[in-house]
């Protein structure tokens, strides 16, 4: 009998013990997940730098007089040829400085055929506009001003039409100690976009120091980032942005290869930087995603069919949990608005 209860018991012990190992099996054990320890954070941590000064060229250094002038260009409709557009019109301060449409509307109307990209921290690229046609942000600042679907205005009719306007005249001489000209206008617009940064998020806190700046799920968004994900392949960089051209798999835009006419580069655009995220939807150079999830669902399919697209788009078969911890550590990329009140124009 004694030997009878003790093989009972024996037997209850191995089924409480296969009991326990099967239930850490259905819940998935210890996963690697929950024992993230705060050294694995600090390591992923270190993959990112807070973002500097923006840089300032040597030939355009900034002073007050000099950005105050540029503001007041950029909010001046006597930049377009029908005097109705201004820089303003498509990069609005209350929308992100982009406009919140999927593609910009030009001259009269005119369709553009690209979504209007952001003013913020664009002061930190080594080019400009989506294909990086525009080598500085001074040759960026008149571009839209002469382009036939954009502002339409000729460049030697816009030099006399300020002319006329005696406070130009002056401030232009004062500034630069030269007279209205087309390089002096890109001048000082450059100098005053150079003054719109968002640098001062949530992560940027937490990069400073202040772990409780961003919630649980946006760290464990920033593991997926730089792991799971690989978004940190293209995004990287103190501003985020590998400042290189990628095609991410969207047809019927042929991209960097209209600038440099190279087939390698059909269908690239600008890898841009993630800060302020949550205020420049909608998303892509053609604006055809309207959210940060949408975007990131985007990624996880392994982006579109386009036969060029970039061998680093590939599935990258996040879950639905996973999907919501990387929206949320873009999220805390996304910062203040800033704001700008508009000028009194001469």
């Amino acid at each position: 009998m004694k030997k009878l209860k003790f093989v009972l018991m024996a037997l209850l012990v191995v089924l409480f013990i296969s009991g326990c190992s099967n239930d850490d099996k259905k819940t998935g054990g210890n996963t690697s997940e929950e024992n993230t320890t705060v050294a694995d954070l600090d390591t992923v941590k270190a993959q990112f730098k807070m973002l500097g000064d923006i840089p300032i060229p040597a030939d355009n250094p900034m002073t007050a007089e000099k950005i105050e002038l540029g503001k007041k260009l950029y909010f001046d409709q006597r930049l377009s040829g029908d005097n109705k557009t201004s820089c303003m019109s498509c990069h609005v301060p209350s929308n992100g400085f982009g406009d919140g449409k999927a593609k910009f509307v030009g001259f009269e109307g005119a369709a553009g055929a690209r979504n209007s990209p952001t003013v913020i921290n664009s002061g930190y690229y080594h080019s400009n506009f989506w294909d990086g046609r525009a080598a500085s942000l001074e040759e960026q600042a008149v571009g839209p001003i002469q382009s036939p679907v954009e502002m339409n205005q000729n460049m030697d009719a816009l030099i006399v039409e300020l002319n006329a306007v005696p406070e130009y005249v002056t401030s232009f001489n004062n500034v630069f100690n030269d007279s209205i000209s087309k390089e002096n206008i890109g001048k000082a617009i450059a100098a005053f976009e150079r003054t719109i940064v968002v640098k001062d998020t949530a992560f940027d806190k937490y990069l400073g120091g202040d772990d409780s700046a961003i919630t649980d799920e946006a760290k464990k968004g920033m593991e997926l980032f730089v792991g799971k994900a690989g978004c940190s392949s293209c995004h990287i960089g103190p501003n985020l942005s590998d400042d290189s051209f990628r095609n991410t798999g969207i047809t019927g835009d042929d991209g960097r290869f209209t600038v440099t006419k190279k087939e390698v580069d059909k269908g690239r655009f600008r890898t841009p930087t993630l800060r302020a995220l949550t205020q420049t939807a909608p998303f892509m150079h053609d604006g055809s995603l309207a959210t940060i999830e949408d975007v990131v669902k985007y990624y996880n399919k392994g982006g579109g069919s386009d036969p060029n697209k970039d061998p680093l788009m590939r599935p990258l078969y996040l879950t639905d949990d996973e999907v919501k911890n990387l929206v949320a550590f873009l999220e805390s990329m996304g910062g203040e608005p800033i704001k700008v009140a508009a000028p009194k124009l001469p």
